[in-house]
């Protein structure tokens, strides 16, 4: 629903960001864009000319109903599956996978978990801390505050 709701406007490529609005919650909240995803886009937007929303969908032979402009559901979901087909993914992909692998790799990269609950717009902490168990996370040798104290005095 988010991918699909984005509209030019909540672009904002100086400032590396995306605006997510009415997202998990129905708040506003803002996301970073990576340059690599900003040169990706900007080249999508060049060859498609979205006019409103930044994927837009084609009412060609639509039957009745009134019509937004948006990507449907139905053809997110079916290009997630193309993509991973295309990639040689061999276990089912859904759009909400995207979403998982995001937080999960954000935990992996040593991001805290209370950024992440806020990137992903959950209320409350537990919804994000079911992705500490899916994340592989490096974990560090225990050690007393002493010691890390007295080294640093002793280095002095």
């Amino acid at each position: 629903m988010e991918a699909r709701s984005v509209r030019l406007q909540d672009l904002d490529f100086d400032r590396k960001q995306l605006k997510v609005v009415q997202g998990k919650g129905k708040k506003d909240r803002y996301v970073p864009l990576s340059v690599h995803l900003i040169r990706g886009l900007k080249k999508y937007m060049q060859g498609e000319k979205p006019q409103d929303y930044l994927f837009n969908g084609k009412p060609v032979e639509r039957a009745g109903g009134d019509f937004d402009s948006k990507y449907s559901q139905r053809g997110v979901q079916w290009a997630v599956r193309q993509v991973a087909k295309a990639a040689g993914v061999k276990k089912e992909v859904h759009t909400h996978t995207l979403r998982h692998s995001y937080a999960t790799h954000l935990l992996e990269d040593g991001m805290d978990i209370m950024t992440l609950k806020d990137l992903l717009g959950h209320q409350n902490i537990e919804t994000t801390m079911e992705y500490l168990h899916i994340a592989q996370l490096d974990t560090q040798k225990v050690f007393s505050p002493l010691d890390t104290l007295f080294e640093k005095c002793s280095s002095k």
